[in-house]
């Protein structure tokens, strides 16, 4: 395996330094850096022990600990150094790279290890798995040739190997075949179960995860600290506020909320729940706050409209002397985008480059896009989808045909679906933006040639889905044809709420229903039946007087709904607090926190 010629190795004790001189491995465990290490290095050199064996191994170690691309180079010249590195050696080797910014580098080093005849064990499968998951779903293939050796090795049902296999298989998107792991092993321990509850939550199946974690508990089996980030990363994704704060109360008994990253979790767990209150009461009581609770909190400001909050956390976090990282910015940008703040949003984007030397994603691109297209500068949004220096996305492009369809601009909405359609012609919603943008043109042939497309290509069009928790379980309510499947109780009741509305000033907005054969009173009847109302109007039957209702919806709440949510908020004295697909619409006395910008 080794890459150079190099002297014999020699395990025999090193000779006798001089007494000025420290013996170098008594200075490895006060070393604190790669800078420290390589002067050790120079002082084995100068000893004549750059050859020992012990040396070089326990230099190797301390390169990998904590592996940056410098260290890990390093680390590989000392391992080529051996003529012929034990499997031992080479599980040290994978472990860092599986750690570093080069996880592909282990999978190469495997290959030398085979053809030098040595086979691998138990500790070397973990560190290679993890490897082909940090590098994704490129390195499936590879994952399951590993799977394969393991299995022939008989190595398939070692715990920690279980383990890493569930989390390949889980961020390579297949989530069937990680918990077909899991199921094949005889008595799952909390780390194993702990992966694949990570591996549901990370994949947006909270219910899963969540089903999962209550296994857990019924077999008696103690939750961890990775647990619970889990466990509230579902919570946040359903909305269920009453589960998570059961959690917050079992993560306070136990201690766990000494660590910072599930006191991060709680924030965002409760700003997704629509408590901003209580995360920002975590977020004050926390001791030590690192960049995550920061960009945490601004996000959370953010979400819920409070554009100004979040520039005031970013400023304190400044003063705080934190280092704002990717997700800072993505809050501050998201935060100007929803407030109408233009300028401030360049100049964050351009001091995220500049200042701080963070790389712009695609999520930031997004935000730049939005923040344009609502601020009515539609023709500088495409521009500035043009001129990437990346690759454009559909996401990116449908953000901009979202805008088009706010100011009702048709021709640059034609531009921007073609776009759309050069990269992926499978989203039903692109096709029902552009149809009803042709529908309040009038241009009816235009819409039927939209349907058409989409029953030719096979594409549906994703229904309104609205949840709400009651008592612990959540309900969930679909738009459209599924009314009929409603409990006659709901539907007189939401008949009922809708004659009161009238009466205080509501009038349905029925331009938003876009079919031309459908008279004024079907187009009434199908706004009615909007999975918003069905959920609002369950809420306001099944919870005491004077409680908050909460509603989580799967896309943007409708024009029609938002307007309806606000007099309900009115009349019944009722706080209603509505997460759509994009933000928070806090309704309290016949407002709306997003005030109509939205």
């Amino acid at each position: 395996m080794a890459t150079t010629p190099s002297p014999p190795i020699t395990q025999s004790p090193p000779p006798k330094l001089c007494t000025n001189t420290p013996n170098a491995l008594s200075l490895l465990p006060r070393c604190t850096s790669f800078r420290g290490l390589k002067q050790i290095h120079a002082v084995t050199i100068k000893t004549h022990l750059q050859n020992d064996l012990n040396v070089l191994t326990k230099l190797i170690n301390f390169c990998t600990q904590n592996p940056t691309t410098s260290s890990m180079e390093h680390a590989h010249l000392l391992f080529d150094r051996v003529p012929e590195p034990d499997i031992v050696l080479f599980n040290t080797m994978a472990r860092g790279y599986s750690r570093s910014k080069t996880p592909i580098r282990a999978i190469f080093l495997f290959v030398e290890l085979l053809n030098s005849g040595l086979l691998p064990d138990d500790y070397s499968f973990p560190s290679l798995l993890k490897a082909c998951a940090c590098v994704g779903a490129e390195a499936l293939e590879e994952g399951k040739q590993l799977h394969c050796f393991a299995i022939k090795l008989g190595l398939n049902s070692n715990l920690y190997v279980c383990t890493t296999l569930i989390n390949l298989y889980a961020e390579c998107s297949d989530v069937e075949a990680a918990r077909r792991i899991f199921e094949n092993i005889s008595e799952p321990c909390v780390v194993s179960y702990n992966a694949i509850i990570t591996a549901y939550a990370r994949s947006s199946r909270p219910n899963e995860a969540l089903s999962l974690f209550r296994e857990l508990q019924e077999r008696n089996l103690k939750p961890t600290d990775v647990t619970m980030l889990s466990a509230l990363s579902s919570c946040a994704l359903l909305g269920s506020l009453d589960l998570g704060k059961w959690i917050h109360e079992y993560i306070k008994k136990y201690g766990l909320d000494k660590y910072v990253k599930v006191k991060t979790a709680l924030i965002d767990m409760y700003a997704k729940c629509g408590r901003l209150d209580d995360a920002v009461s975590v977020f004050d009581n926390m001791s030590g706050k690192d960049t995550q609770a920061w960009s945490a909190m601004i996000v959370a400001y953010a979400t819920h409209g409070q554009g100004r909050k979040s520039i005031l956390m970013f400023e304190e976090m400044m003063k705080a002397q934190m280092s704002p990282d990717e997700i800072t910015f993505l809050g501050l940008l998201y935060a100007c985008s929803h407030t109408g703040l233009v300028d401030e949003g360049w100049n964050y984007f351009y001091s995220m480059r500049d200042k701080y030397g963070i790389v712009p994603g695609i999520k930031h691109y997004g935000c730049m896009v939005d923040l344009l297209g609502r601020a009515g500068r539609l023709d500088k949004a495409y521009r500035f989808i043009d001129e990437l220096p990346i690759k454009s996305t559909p996401i990116l492009w449908r953000t901009l045909l979202s805008s088009c369809s706010s100011h009702n601009n048709l021709k640059l909405a034609k531009q921007v679906i073609e776009r759309i359609f050069e990269l992926d012609d499978s989203h039903g919603g692109d096709y029902v933006i552009l149809s009803n943008l042709c529908a309040r043109a009038g241009r009816w042939e235009d819409v039927d040639y939209l349907r058409k497309l989409m029953k030719d290509r096979g594409v549906l069009k994703v229904p309104g889905c609205s949840s709400i928790e009651v008592n612990n379980v959540v309900h969930e309510f679909f738009s459209g044809d599924g009314v009929h499947s409603y409990s006659t109780d709901l539907q007189k009741a939401l008949d009922e709420l809708v004659k009161e509305l009238k009466m205080v000033g509501y009038v349905p907005d029925t331009s938003l229903v876009h079919h031309g054969d459908m008279e004024d009173e079907e187009k009434e009847t199908a706004l009615r039946y909007h999975s918003e109302k069905l959920a609002i109007t369950f809420g306001l039957l099944n919870t005491p007087p004077g409680t908050t209702i909460r509603v989580v919806k799967n896309l943007r709440v409708c024009g029609d709904c938002h307007s309806a949510a606000k007099l309900i908020s009115l009349i019944f004295n009722r706080q209603i607090v509505l997460r759509d697909v994009q933000r928070f619409h806090h309704f309290k006395d016949g407002k709306c926190s997003c005030g109509d910008f939205w």
